[in-house]
């Protein structure tokens, strides 16, 4: 059977944040779906709630199962969202897991540094929004550098998304992992907080860290993100 891939985005982006990917997998003629989470993309008018996120994650997974063994791959709040999903005590169809820039524990100083930062960007001129494609432009390359704004930004979901988060178990999830994992970090990711941690966890997966990189590996470096697919499907083939 074919493998399928379902692709969760992160805090803030959309479905679009995928582009790169989606084209790759669409030339290699291999079917993929990315979701737009609760208030986010096309359902930023819905309210954001931990239930309706992994009931999205869920129905996506579960549909692609009947076609072919699911690889799953999440980017931070999707990583986190993939791992508390994939761990859970009655496992989900999911045949292997990609976790991209989501090694950070959502709770104390962590959790607390990044809401104070994004706050902060919250109380600028224009929420920010300026300083964002600032940073973008001087960071990510031309080709994929409209992906995580074009489905625009869920700045109103922050907050909400923020707490809920933390009301995760990731140590207890990540454990249950069995499924082949990899976590892929750029060098210089913020969330690479708790890495070690992680991998004591799941010392089955795999650690990629991309160098010269930071949080938005899929965007900085889309060719070596798309190696790290090309090599999770044909683990995943080997096993089916």
């Amino acid at each position: 059977m074919t493998p399928q891939v379902v692709l969760v985005h992160g805090i803030r982006t959309s479905a679009t944040m995928w582009r790169a990917q989606l084209a790759w997998l669409k030339q290699h003629g291999i079917p993929a779906h990315a979701v737009d989470l609760p208030g986010h993309g096309t359902r930023m008018a819905e309210p954001f709630t931990i239930e309706a996120a992994f009931r999205t994650i869920d129905e996506a997974v579960r549909d692609a199962a009947e076609r072919g063994p699911v690889l799953l791959v999440g980017h931070s709040m999707g990583g986190l969202l993939s791992l508390e999903y994939t761990g859970a005590e009655e496992p989900p169809p999911v045949a292997a897991l990609v976790a991209a820039s989501c090694t950070a524990l959502p709770r104390g100083a962590a959790l607390s540094t990044y809401r104070a930062f994004a706050g902060a960007f919250d109380r600028l001129p224009d929420r920010g929004l300026w300083l964002t494609e600032r940073v973008l432009a001087a960071t990510i390359p031309l080709e994929t550098r409209g992906d995580f704004a074009a489905g625009g930004y869920a700045l109103d979901a922050q907050s909400v998304v923020l707490r809920s988060l933390s009301s995760l178990d990731l140590a207890a999830a990540v454990r249950r992992i069995r499924v082949p994992l990899w976590f892929v970090n750029g060098q210089f990711d913020q969330l690479r907080a708790h890495e070690s941690l992680f991998r004591r966890l799941a010392p089955h997966a795999e650690l990629i860290v991309v160098p010269r990189t930071s949080h938005l590996v899929t965007a900085m470096r889309p060719k070596v993100f798309n190696a790290v697919l090309r090599l999770a499907l044909a683990v995943v083939r080997q096993r089916s």
